[in-house]
This record gives structure tokens, sequence and C-alpha cells, in this order.
């Protein structure tokens, strides 16, 4: 898991960096890495939990996942659109990315790690 967490991070501190050059605010918290690398950690670890129960529990979690990780994905986007004001669209657009970047490369290793079969 702590390798997903470093993979994810670093694609999104390139990300941030991006964002950062093409005119997203200097003061952005989001793009700082204390606050993206925290919360890209705390995503995979609520990731990870949230794919073990579904393949414990779930007859068929090959098709729950099919819907569930991108609704969760994009529920996790609602967050951001609150920041317009302080990040601006580069900004949130960023964020944006960060939370797709995340999912991508967390199930990548999860369905090496943890592989969904159906029951």
């Amino acid at each position: 898991m702590l390798a997903v967490i470093v993979v994810a991070s670093v694609a999104n501190a390139v990300i941030a960096l991006l964002a950062l050059a093409v005119g997203a605010p200097d003061d952005f918290k989001p793009l700082e890495p204390s606050s993206y690398i925290f919360l890209t950690a705390v995503g995979v670890v609520a990731g990870a939990v949230g794919w073990a129960i579904v393949r414990r529990t779930s007859k068929d979690p090959e098709a729950l996942m099919r819907w569930l990780v991108p609704t969760v994905v994009v529920v996790s986007f609602v967050p951001d659109f609150l920041l317009l004001g302080a990040g601006g669209v580069t900004g949130v657009v960023a964020l944006l990315m960060m939370h797709v970047v995340v999912a991508v490369v967390a199930v990548f290793a999860y369905r090496k790690v943890m592989p969904l079969s159906k029951r």
C-alpha cells in the first residue's frame, strides 16, 4: 500500500507543479505536498478497505466495482468544486485530475493484490 501512496503522490506532485506553472494560485493549499500527500494516503487506505469489504461480501464484486469506483470518484469531486473561489478553474481541475490519478493507481494495485472474482 505504501508503494501505491508513493506512486500516486509523485503523479499528484507533477499535476500540482503543472497547475501552479500554468496559473493556479501559489497559495492554494490543496496543491501543497503536505495536503495532497496526506489526502492521497487517506484515499488509498479508504479505497483498500472498501475494496476488501466489497470483495468479501458481494456475490459479483467485479460488476459492483465497475460502477462503484467511478461513482465514488465523481462524488469525491464535490468538495473540490467548492474551492473554485480559492483555487480557480486551474487549481480545481488539477484536484479533479488528482482524484482520477489516485483511483487509477489504486485500482491497478488492488486488482493485483486483492483480485476480484465471482462467488
